[in-house]
């Protein structure tokens, strides 16, 4: 019987559970023992892992986080710590890795296959920011919970005539920031992939609106942009609208994954291990138009993703 191992790694995201559960049951129906690995590459280069089941899994897909828990580890990125996660792997027989992050995680998935341990990556991550993948798992709950949460200060914002400047997840990627402010309705938009001026972006556009009988007003800074409580006292100060920021943090990490991500991540996850199965390492699997489909790791690393600009400008145009 072979062994491959399933481990999560890098920021946690709904739809892992789902993506896990679809890895171990596949698995197991294929013949496979499968090691569920703790806390990602610590886990693996210490062999805290253990053997998973068909009712290991039971129960877990409608969680969000992730059952094998997650952390960042410096040392893989070493020789050493390689070596050692290699020595775990011989002496547990296994055969191949199902890495389930981002592009940092798919790096070490890489450096594992050169090595002679075959991986697969899935890609995990609310930031959508892979850029071999149209979706990755995670994306769409937490756009789901911005926009929860933005209808919940648009309440207030709207009671008080307020304007709300609510800081989403982002650093280097915008899609959330995006897409939740379509649809929440967002007077403007701010990505860390589109330069913006101040004055015109924000509080011109929030002058004219004003002018056709709006009175409060929601701004999406995406967390890549930085200085949401400067930004807001700016806005008072400048418009003389009563100006709140809010920063959403985690929370946008957390809850019950959407049936969107519950499909996707069991889709991806029988799909590693079919490829695992045939002998294939050192891929990444993928969403490309809505087709589950696979890519060379290496080739995958090395693509990049851009927002579409279309989707930008509608945001803007329909939003005054």
């Amino acid at each position: 019987m072979k062994t491959i191992g399933v481990l999560t790694s890098g920021g946690d995201a709904p739809g892992m559970n789902a993506a896990i559960r679809a890895v171990v049951r596949s698995g197991c129906e294929n013949g496979f023992r499968v090691m569920g690995i703790r806390r990602g590459y610590n886990g693996l280069m210490y062999g805290d892992m253990y053997e998973m089941n068909l009712r290991s899994v039971s129960n877990i897909i409608n969680r969000g986080g992730t059952i094998l828990y997650s952390a960042r580890s410096p040392e893989f990125k070493t020789e050493e710590g390689m070596q050692k996660a290699i020595a775990v792997c011989k002496e547990m027989g296994m055969e191949g890795i199902v890495v389930i992050g981002g592009d940092g995680s798919f790096r070490g998935a890489r450096d594992l296959s050169l090595r002679g341990i075959p991986c697969v990556g899935i890609p995990g991550t609310i930031d959508n920011d892979i850029a071999c993948c149209d979706y990755t798992i995670g994306y769409d709950t937490s756009m789901n919970t911005v926009m929860e949460m933005v209808d919940r200060l648009r309440d207030t914002s709207e009671s008080h005539d307020r304007c709300s400047v609510v800081e989403v997840m982002g650093r280097k990627a915008g899609y959330i920031a995006l897409n939740s402010g379509i649809a929440c309705g967002a007077t403007t938009i701010l990505i860390p992939e589109v330069p913006y001026d101040f004055e015109r972006d924000v509080i011109e556009r929030m002058r004219r609106t004003q002018k056709t009988g709006k009175r409060h007003f929601i701004i999406i800074v995406a967390e890549g942009i930085g200085g949401t409580q400067e930004m807001a006292k700016r806005i008072e100060e400048e418009t003389g609208v009563e100006t709140r920021a809010t920063i959403l943090g985690h929370v946008q990490r957390g809850g019950s994954p959407s049936v969107r991500d519950r499909v996707v991540g069991s889709k991806m996850g029988c799909l590693a291990v079919e490829l695992l199965k045939k002998g294939i390492g050192n891929r990444v699997v993928a969403m490309q138009k809505d087709e589950i489909v696979d890519f060379d790791i290496f080739e995958a690393l090395n693509m990049h993703k851009t927002i579409d600009m279309n989707v930008y400008n509608l945001a803007h145009k329909i939003s005054i």
